[in-house]
């Protein structure tokens, strides 16, 4: 048995690390919710007040990862490998950072429209955050749950295969039926760091996957 094993044993592992991954999680949540109300249901004027929103998120954020980093060089005992956690939160962190970014971009290139495929993938991107957070919320007891843990980040993968069609449809029909180019260039662009958000949800599902198999 190795030494850490034997340290496991006998010291009691912090357990801080779940409840800021699940806060983490939680800003994720609400940045894919406050984009897709941006796209979906955001009159032209009101955007830049649903950015500053995502933007708050955003912040909120990056403050939990410092904090996990913070407490992760502050513990000798974590729940799993310390690089493990990290690399999970950078992966949240990620994904509220695209999201962010897509908001930018919405902001700055303030579209006419948006086309109902820039809308579904923004339900797809909230839709994979909240299976992130689902599991998230598990982490703890991923041993007990077992199967419904694994069909959180089976579910994320399948929304992100949805996501790559919707994308590539999304392209053609622009292409095929927006008249004003520069609509168009602003549309297309719009929607490419959208599909990029749904890659860093899909991204972050990875991880969990790598967790439960190395742990559960």
């Amino acid at each position: 048995m190795k030494i850490n094993s034997i340290l496991s044993i006998f010291t009691p592992k912090d357990v801080k690390f779940f409840p800021l991954l699940k806060d983490l999680s939680a800003v994720m949540v609400k940045a894919g919710e406050l984009l897709h109300n941006l796209v979906a249901h955001t009159e032209k004027e009101q955007r830049p007040e649903g950015c500053k929103l995502i933007k708050h998120e955003e912040t909120a954020g990056d403050i939990i990862t410092a904090l996990i980093l913070k407490e992760l060089n502050a513990t000798f005992i974590t729940p799993f490998d310390r690089e493990d956690i990290m690399e999970l939160a950078d992966k949240i962190e990620e994904v509220i950072d695209t999201i962010h970014r897509a908001s930018q971009k919405i902001l700055l290139f303030s579209p006419n429209h948006f086309t109902p495929y820039a809308v579904r993938l923004t339900e797809l991107i909230h839709e994979g955050t909240l299976e992130i957070q689902k599991a998230v919320d598990e982490l703890a007891n991923m041993k007990k749950t077992g199967e419904g843990f694994r069909k959180h980040y089976k579910r994320v993968k399948s929304i992100e295969e949805e996501a790559d069609g919707v994308y590539e449809e999304g392209i053609t029909d622009l292409f095929r039926n927006e008249k004003d180019i520069v609509e168009l260039v602003k549309l297309k662009d719009i929607i490419q760091e959208l599909e990029k958000a749904a890659n860093r949800v899909n991204s972050t599902g990875k991880v969990l996957k790598t967790v439960f198999v190395k742990y559960a």
